[in-house]
């Protein structure tokens, strides 16, 4: 099957062709642009190096989604979800966790509705 053809790189003034948004000079510093401009601030502190542990902690404990073993399906963990969110008074107590393939996760949010749906 062919590969898709190269875009410009999106970052202003560049004139290299890639695969993805950005060429691999600018998509380190447009990540790091994002991190300290647009994402809510809030977000590192909920989510900072303790989070960090604990969620490798748990990701060793339940190695596949939880959703999907029930239904007898193998799948490797993406992401862990709290049950109750951080925002809304969760914690990040094991009681409150969730391992996740993306796709389970991606159904919770849809259904609660309080992201956007993404592939």
């Amino acid at each position: 099957m062919p590969r898709k053809p190269l875009q410009p790189c999106a970052y202003p003034g560049c004139p290299r062709l890639c695969e993805g948004r950005y060429c691999e000079e600018h998509r380190k510093a447009e990540a790091k642009r994002y991190e300290t401009y647009s994402r809510d601030p809030s977000v590192r502190r909920k989510y900072g190096r303790a989070w960090k542990r604990i969620r490798d902690s748990y990701v060793r404990e339940h190695p596949f989604c939880e959703q999907c073993f029930e239904r007898g399906i193998l799948v490797p963990v993406d992401e862990v979800h709290h049950k109750v969110p951080v925002s809304k008074g969760g914690t990040h107590e094991r009681s409150n966790l969730m391992s996740l393939c993306r796709s389970c996760h991606n159904k919770i949010h849809a259904e609660l509705g309080d992201r956007n749906a993404r592939n």
